[in-house]
């Protein structure tokens, strides 16, 4: 069955998803194995560093991670016809709840660190708070690239844009990629930890100005947490 033909079938039509593997449209173990490891990561972070720097009560942004994760999750790929019209609104709602505790953290943990705070006194609990925070937004804004480009996995996988919010390499060089390539979540994964590290497009162009835009603000993130964790760290080992 092709793209054309899953977009005229009749919804209630039997054979419409049967015919077509979800694992073709997309898998959601990669953001279930990336969420949970990093939810775990919080926790365990939490038992370890107790001072560690935290935005409101310490079960608010594990309870927003896993609430996510559910509804990434109840978005089988075989029935999320039927479910589109409140997940995908709901996941973005959520989606940027956690970028907005995120970028709230990221706030918290540079005013400390220029005003002087319980966490920057402790070289261990710098590390663990700058570290999480800056794995979470790489993350986030990985997992909001894959929720709004072209419209999202499953208007990408029928085509429903003409022209991609993201240049990836294969979409400027098809003879590079099989027939019908499109990005995945973990190339938007990749997408999230590149635009951190390098504080800018490295293999995929943002062709959309929310794009551009997003990216910028990513890159200033990094580089402010990056940079200032980092010299308070030093001093604090000194």
């Amino acid at each position: 069955m092709t793209r054309e033909s899953i977009r005229e079938a009749d919804p209630a039509s039997p054979g419409a998803d049967d015919d077509e593997s979800p694992l073709r449209i997309e898998p959601r173990w990669p953001i279930a194995l990336v969420f949970g490891s990093y939810i775990i990561v919080t926790i365990v972070l939490r038992v370890v560093e107790p001072h560690r720097e935290s935005i409101g009560p310490h079960w608010l942004v594990p309870t927003i991670e896993v609430a996510l994760l559910v509804v990434l999750l109840a978005a089988d790929p075989a029935h999320i016809r039927d479910r589109r019209r409140w997940l995908r609104p709901l996941a973005i709602v959520l989606a940027f709840l956690l970028a907005g505790v995120a970028l709230l953290s990221t706030g918290v943990l540079i005013s400390q660190l220029i005003r002087g705070g319980t966490v920057t006194d402790s070289a261990s609990s710098l590390l663990a708070s700058g570290a999480l925070i800056w794995l979470g937004n790489c993350l986030v804004f990985g997992l909001l690239y894959w929720l709004l480009d072209s419209g999202g996995p499953y208007a990408r996988f029928l085509g429903e844009r003409e022209f991609p919010d993201f240049a990836f390499t294969q979409h400027q060089s098809p003879e590079l990629a099989p027939p019908g390539w499109r990005p995945r979540y973990v190339d938007y994964l990749i997408l999230g930890l590149t635009t951190s590290t390098a504080f800018s497009p490295t293999d995929v162009l943002p062709l959309a100005r929310w794009a551009k835009l997003t990216m910028g603000l990513q890159s200033l993130i990094s580089l402010a947490v990056i940079g200032l964790v980092i010299a308070r760290a030093v001093n604090v080992f000194s």
